[in-house]
């Protein structure tokens, strides 16, 4: 399974550009699943009610970008359901329902937390036999929230983590591959935002030893997943038997 995903500069509060902006850096590009950032839309942004999907914008471009190039399309938007306001990851087929899942862990630290609303549930979906953990940015700094209980193959982060900070995104992503015996594909934007932070290219993904197993040609990064090399993996090296038992309490 092939997966790209597009190192994008982002235009703040600007989700006509933006999405003019992804058609334009994809239409010649080939693969099973495209990775967009966190708040791809808009960049991530604490102006909820400015923002906010209120029409599923985000979710509709996902749609016809799905069925025009017939893969999945992933990556998070600003949503407003009932009031309240989330950080909502769409995963979207072609010909499927999409399947989302609202970030956990809000970054309190830019007072995410005073504005959006946590999600209360793990979210996995099946895709061309891969079974792949939904996660957004801050979520990275959850192992336990993330922990494989032999329930899932890939994880998927989507991010805007400043460069002030990259050094913990690029060894957490490799901690969680290795941990969890899995494949970690980590996308974040690049660019400067509106709150002037910036984002240098970060993105990777990782084998389940915390090999790098991506390819990077100017804005895309990429990369094949095995499911054979995996089980193989798994099959010589079983730590994920030795893991301890718990539950969440969300």
């Amino acid at each position: 399974m092939r997966i790209a995903g597009l190192n994008l500069d982002i235009v703040w509060k600007n989700k006509g550009k933006n999405f003019q902006l992804i058609e334009e850096q994809l239409k010649d590009l080939e693969a099973d699943i495209f990775l967009l950032p966190e708040m791809f839309s808009t960049g991530f942004c604490m102006d909820a009610a400015e923002v906010s999907d209120r029409h599923e914008e985000s979710l509709e471009f996902l749609k016809k970008m799905s069925k025009e190039k017939n893969a999945a399309f992933c990556g998070s938007a600003p949503v407003e359901q009932g009031g309240r306001f989330y950080n909502r990851m769409y995963f979207v087929q072609p010909g499927s329902e999409a399947v989302f899942y609202d970030k956990r862990h809000l970054f309190s630290f830019s007072g995410e937390d005073q504005v959006y609303s946590p999600g209360h549930k793990r979210v996995i979906v099946n895709y061309k036999g891969f079974r792949i953990l939904l996660q957004v940015c801050y979520d990275l700094r959850f192992p336990v929230f993330a922990r494989n209980n032999d329930d899932y193959d890939a994880i998927l982060y989507v991010a805007n983590w400043p460069e002030k900070r990259v050094g913990a995104w690029e060894h957490l992503l490799k901690a969680r591959a290795i941990e969890n015996l899995s494949f970690v594909f980590g996308l974040n934007r690049i660019g400067t935002d509106g709150n002037h932070l910036f984002y240098q290219e970060s993105s990777h993904c990782f084998f389940a030893d915390g090999k790098e197993i991506s390819q990077k040609n100017g804005n895309i990064v990429s990369a094949e997943l095995s499911m054979d090399e995996l089980k193989d993996f798994r099959q010589h090296f079983q730590f994920l038997n030795d893991r301890d038992r718990f539950s969440i309490q969300l």
